[in-house]
C-alpha cells in the first residue's frame, strides 16, 4: 500500500478502534497523528548517499515498551518475574528494498545504516568490533539470525518514532530489537516466528553483536502483549503465561517516577547483583541460585557470611523471596480478573498491593540497588520511596504500593496511586524531580505486531 491509501486508511473507524486498543481513548488521536506523520515522511531518499528509501510498499508496526511488575533481579539466576506491555512503544513504517542495506531513521537520532554484504558483494553477517554497542549491531545481529533460520533477508527502509522514555527502565533498547525482528519477520520470513521466538533472537543479538549480557525478560515483555508471567527455570525453553492487568479499571494508575538520577559508572554496581547470586550458588556447587533453595543456604549462613560476606547472603536471600512473589502477583492478578464482586476485586487487588510493596521492602533491605555505595550523596530512588510511602499514608482510605523500578540504583520508582489521588502525588513528585517526572502507564494488549488498517 502506498502512503496515499495508508493516509486514508488511518481515517477510517477501524483504525480508531486499532489506535484506541494500542494508546487508550485518550491517546489515540495521538497516536494516528503520530503514523501519518512517519507516513508522510517516510524517506524517498538517503540524505547522505541519495540512494534510494524504498522499493516495496509501506507497512505499520509497532514495538511496545515495558514494565517490570515483579520479580527484580531473579531472571539471570533463573527465576520468575511478572512483567508488561505498555503504551510507550515503538511506532514504524518500513518498506523493503531492492538491495542489501538497512536504513533506519528514528526521530531525535541519527540515521544508521547497515549494509549487509561486503565490499565484493558477498553478504557479511559477521559480528563487527566496530559496531559493538551500537543499533547498527542490533540491526546485523537479528538480521543474521533470520538468515541461520533460513530466511532470505534483504535490506529495507525504516522511519520510526519513539515514545519509550531513554533510561527509564522501560527498556527502550529491547523495544527496537523486537521492532526489527517483527519487521524481518514478516518481511522475509513470511511472519512464521512466535513472540519468544522473536525475544530470544533479539537477546542474541544483543549478547553476541552489541556486547551486552542482558537476560530475556526484557524483550519477552516487550514482544508479548499484556501482562506475562515469565518462569526462566529453563532459559532455552522459558515458560510465558498471559494474563490480563486492568489496574485503571480497579482504581489505580500505574506510574513510574523518574528522579533524574545519573547511570554512569554503575555498571559495578549492577554486575555485583547476579555475581554475588551466583557465588552463592556456586558455595553449593550449582550454577544459578533455582538450582539451591533457601533452607540449605539459611542451614549455612554463617559459612557463607564468612566465606561470601554479609550481602551476597542477604541478596540471596532476596531471590528466594522475591521468586516466590512473583508467582504469587500472578495468582493475584488471575483472582482480580475472576473477581466478580466489589468486595472480592479490592480483596484481591489489596493482595497484589500487599506483594509490591513487599517486592519494594525486599529491595530495599535484602537486594540493596536502591542507591550505590558509591555515590551515597545521591538517593533519589530512596527519596521518592519514602515520599510515596508517605503520600499513600495520607491517603489511608484507599491503599497503594511502590517499589524500585528494573535494575536500580538511579532511575525510576514504580508506584501504584489511587486515581482520585493521581494529581496531588504528581504535583509533589514534580516539585521535588522536576516537572513531567511522573508517566502514566497503560498496560497494553499488544506487543510486537505488524498493524493491518
Amino acid at each position: 500500500m502506498n502512503g496515499k491509501e495508508l493516509l486514508q486508511k488511518l481515517e477510517g473507524p477501524s483504525a480508531r478502534a486499532l489506535f484506541e486498543k494500542l494508546y487508550g481513548q485518550e491517546g489515540a488521536e495521538a497516536g494516528k497523528k503520530r503514523y501519518a506523520s512517519l507516513i508522510e515522511h517516510f524517506p524517498k531518499s538517503e540524505s547522505a548517499t541519495g540512494t534510494a528509501g524504498a522499493a516495496g510498499e509501506l507497512r505499520l508496526f509497532t514495538a511496545a515498551g515495558r514494565t517490570e511488575l515483579g520479580g527484580n533481579h531473579t531472571d539471570h539466576n533463573r527465576g520468575r518475574v511478572v512483567a508488561a506491555s505498555i503504551q510507550l512503544d515503538q511506532a514504524a513504517i518500513a518498506a523493503p528494498r531492492s538491495d542489501s542495506r538497512i536504513f533506519f531513521r528514528s526521530t531525535g537520532y541519527p540515521d544508521v545504516t547497515v549494509d549487509l554484504t561486503d565490499t565484493s558483494g558477498k553478504t557479511d553477517l559477521s559480528p563487527k568490533e566496530s559496531e559493538k554497542g551500537t543499533t547498527e549491531a542490533l540491526i546485523r545481529g537479528i538480521a543474521a539470525e533470520f538468515a541461520a533460520r533460513g530466511a532470505a533477508v534483504k535490506g529495507f527502509t525504516v522511519n520510526a518514532d519513539s515514545t519509550v522514555l531513554p533510561g527509564s527502565g522501560l527498556s527502550s533498547s529491547a523495544a527496537v530489537e523486537v521492532l526489527f525482528g517483527r519487521i524481518i519477520d514478516n518481511l522475509y520470513n513470511g511472519g512464521k516466528c512466535a513472540s519468544l521466538e522473536i525475544a530470544q533472537i533479539g537477546q542474541k543479538a544483543e549478547n553476541v553483536y552489541f556486547g551486552k549480557p542482558c537476560g530475556l525478560m526484557d524483550q519477552t515483555a516487550c514482544a508479548y502483549g499484556g501482562a506475562v508471567a515469565i518462569d526462566f527455570a529453563d532459559p532455552a525453553r522459558p515458560l510465558v503465561k498471559q494474563v490480563n492487568a486492568d489496574l485503571a479499571a480497579a482504581g489505580y494508575a500505574l506510574c513510574v517516577v523518574n528522579t533524574r538520577g545519573s547511570h554512569a559508572d554503575l555498571t559495578p554496581d549492577y554486575a555485583a547483583i547476579p555475581g554475588e547470586m551466583k557465588a552463592v550458588a556456586a558455595f553449593f556447587g550449582k550454577e544459578v541460585l533455582r538450582e539451591c533453595d533457601e533452607e540449605m543456604v539459611e542451614a549455612r549462613a554463617a559459612e557463607i557470611r564468612k566465606k561470601l560476606g554479609d550481602r551476597a547472603l542477604l541478596r540471596a536471600l532476596h531471590f528466594f523471596d522475591e521468586n516466590q512473589r512473583a508467582s504469587e502477583m500472578l495468582t493475584a492478578l488471575e483472582q482480580l480478573n475472576a473477581a466478580q464482586s466489589p468486595s472480592s476485586r479490592q480483596e484481591a487487588m489489596g493482595t497484589y498491593l500487599k506483594l509490591v510493596n513487599e517486592s519494594g521492602d525486599s529491595s530495599w533491605e535484602l537486594l540493596q540497588n536502591v542507591y550505590s555505595t558509591q555515590n551515597v550523596k545521591e538517593q533519589g530512588i530512596a527519596v521518592a520511596l519514602t515520599l510515596t510511602r508517605d503520600f499513600l499514608r495520607s491517603e489511608a482510605s484507599i491503599p497503594g504500593a511502590c517499589r524500585v523500578h528494573g535494575g536500580g540504583f538511579a532511575g525510576t520508582i514504580q508506584a501504584y496511586i489511587p486515581a482520585t489521588a493521581l494529581e496531588n502525588y504528581r504535583a509533589i513528585m514534580d516539585g521535588i524531580f522536576g516537572a513531567g517526572s511522573v508517566t502514566v502507564l497503560r498496560i497494553r494488549p499488544v506487543g510486537a505486531e505488524e498493524l493491518v488498517l
